[in-house]
């Protein structure tokens, strides 16, 4: 059984995620294997707010190299959190933008 700490990793913070706090949506680094539903539950569980929708995503691993060495960035998967109108904010992420 998976906890809620185990599927939601890290949060996302980049400009573009940040713009999306403006309308209630949150970003998230999730376990590869967890489903929309798994998500719902572990973030309302996490941070007590009621949430309206779940959207992922898979990232795809980019090509990096070091000198000579070539290797590929580690794929994850990507859960953006859309909260209801009437849910109170995070506060993790409270005065970032």
């Amino acid at each position: 059984m998976k906890t809620a700490q185990d599927i939601i990793i890290r949060p996302v913070i980049t400009e573009k995620s940040m713009d999306g706090l403006q309308e209630g949506k949150y970003t998230f680094k999730v376990a590869k294997d967890a489903t929309k539903p798994e998500i719902k539950k572990a973030v309302e569980k996490l941070f007590g707010v009621d949430v309206a929708k779940v959207t992922t995503m898979n990232v795809k691993g980019k090509m990096k190299r070091v000198g000579r060495y070539e290797g590929m960035t580690a794929a994850w998967k990507k859960a953006i959190v859309t909260l209801t109108p009437d849910s109170k904010a995070i506060e993790f992420f409270e005065g970032m933008y």
